[in-house]
C-alpha cells in the first residue's frame, strides 16, 4: 500500500532518481529505513507477549552431549524459547507495509522467512518438556533442502533474465562462471549451509542476534547498491534490476533483530530458537545469491563460518583421533570451557563480526 501511494503522491521532480537508477523504486532509501523502525517496533511491542506466552509453553531445556556445558549453562533452563516467531512475524509485517509486493523479491524473502521459520518452530516444539533433540537431523536436513530449492528455482526464473544473474563471481577482477541450471543447486547449498551456520552460532545470550545485525546491515546496503544502476557501475558490481526492493526486507530483518536482542541481551529473557535462527540465516543467504555475492557473505559472515567449521573440525578430528581438538564445539563453548564470562565472549564476537562486515563491504572497490 505505501509504495503505491507514494508512486501516485510524488512530485514528477522527485521521480528523476528512478531514471537514474534504472529501477521503478520510490523512496527506496526512505522505505527501507522505515522498514527497519517498523519492525523494530514491532518486535519490541509484540515481545513481552510472545516472551508471556512461550513462558507457559516453551521453555528452554539445556541438554547438550557435554555434561560439563550442561553445567555451565543450568542458569539458562527454564528460559522461553522460539522467540523468533515474533522476530520473523516483525520482518513480515514491516516487508507488507513498506515493500512492494508485486516484487519477486520480496515475495521470495516473504517465502523463505515463513517458511523456515514454521520448520524452526516444528523443531523447537518437538524439544519442549519431551527427553528428545528435536528433529533428526537427516528430517531437518531434507525439508529445507526442499525449501530451499523451491525458493532458488524461483530465483531462477528471475535472475536468468539478468546479464550476471546465473553467474558465479569471484570479486577481485570480476570473473564470473555462468552456472546456467546448476544455479538451483549451488544456492540452495549457500541458503541451507548459512541457515545451519546461524543455528549453530545461536549458542549465547545475544550472540547471534548482534553478528546478524552487522552482516544484515551490510546486506542491506549491497542489495540496495546492486539494484542502482549508477552506483552498480561506479562499484563494478552485477546490476540486478529490482534488486533494491530486497533491502526492504533486508532493513526489516535488521529492525526486527535489534528489537528481539532487547530481550535476548545477557541476561536473556527468551531465545530465538531454531524458529528465529533458521530464517535469518535464509534471509542473508537470499541476500548473497540476489546480489551475486557469495564470496562477500563468506566474508561478512565470517563469525558463522568459523562456528560452522569448528564444528566440522572438532567432529573430523575426534573420528581420526579419539582426541577433541578444541574444548568444545561451536567454538563460542571453547572459550566458556576455559573459564571466560559469557558477556566478554559475546562482545569479542561482535567486535570480530563488525569488522568482517566492514571488511566486506570495503573488499568491492578492491579489483
Amino acid at each position: 500500500m505505501i509504495p503505491w501511494l507514494l508512486q501516485h503522491l510524488v512530485p514528477l521532480a522527485e521521480q528523476m532518481e528512478q531514471h537514474a537508477s534504472g529501477d521503478s523504486r520510490v523512496y527506496l532509501t526512505a522505505r527501507t529505513a522505515m522498514a527497519a523502525v517498523t519492525s523494530f517496533l514491532a518486535a519490541i511491542i509484540l515481545g513481552p507477549f510472545a516472551i508471556r506466552w512461550l513462558k507457559a509453553r516453551c521453555r528452554e531445556r539445556v541438554d547438550s552431549a557435554s555434561e560439563t556445558l550442561n553445567k555451565l549453562h543450568a542458569s539458562k533452563n527454564e528460559t522461553p524459547t522460539m522467540g523468533g516467531m515474533f522476530i520473523i512475524a516483525a520482518v513480515v509485517i514491516a516487508s507488507l507495509i513498506w515493500g512492494d509486493l508485486s516484487s519477486a523479491y520480496v515475495q521470495i524473502g516473504i517465502f523463505i522467512a515463513i517458511s523456515f521459520a514454521a520448520l524452526g518452530a516444528v523443531d523447537d516444539w518437538t524439544k519442549i518438556g519431551k527427553k528428545t533433540r528435536g528433529l533428526k537431523a537427516k528430517q531437518k536436513f531434507l525439508v529445507q533442502s526442499i525449501l530451499a530449492a523451491i525458493a532458488i528455482t524461483w530465483l531462477y526464473l528471475v535472475q536468468r533474465d539478468q546479464p550476471h544473474g546465473l553467474e558465479l563471481i569471484w570479486p577481485i577482477g570480476q570473473y564470473g562462471i555462468w552456472l546456467g541450471a546448476g544455479f538451483i543447486f549451488w544456492g540452495a547449498l549457500v541458503l541451507v549451509g548459512t541457515s545451519n551456520g546461524v543455528n549453530l552460532t545461536d549458542g549465547l545470550d545475544g550472540l547471534a542476534s548482534g553478528c546478524v545485525i552487522f552482516v544484515g546491515t551490510a546486506f542491506v546496503a549491497l542489495t540496495y547498491l546492486a539494484g542502482h544502476m549508477v552506483m552498480a557501475d561506479y562499484l563494478s558490481i552485477p546490476y540486478m534490476a529490482g534488486a533494491g526492493e530486497l533491502s526492504i526486507v533486508m532493513g526489516a530483518l535488521v529492525g526486527a533483530v535489534l528489537g528481539f536482542l532487547w530481550f535476548n541481551c545477557y541476561p536473556a529473557q527468551v531465545f530465538m530458537g531454531d524458529t528465529g535462527s533458521l530464517p535469518i540465516g535464509a534471509l542473508l543467504a537470499l541476500a548473497a545469491l540476489v546480489t551475486r555475492q557469495e564470496v562477500v557473505l563468506v566474508i561478512a559472515g565470517g563469525v558463522f563460518v568459523i562456528e560452522t567449521l569448528s564444528v566440522i573440525a572438532q567432529v573430523g578430528w575426534f573420528k581420526f583421533t579419539g582426541n577433541r581438538l578444541i574444548a568444545c564445539s561451536p567454538l563460542h563453548n571453547h572459550f566458556i570451557f576455559k573459564g571466560q564470562h559469557e558477556i566478554k565472549v559475546v562482545t569479542r564476537f561482535w567486535i570480530g563480526s563488525a569488522l568482517l562486515a566492514i571488511l566486506s563491504v570495503a573488499s568491492l572497490k578492491i579489483q
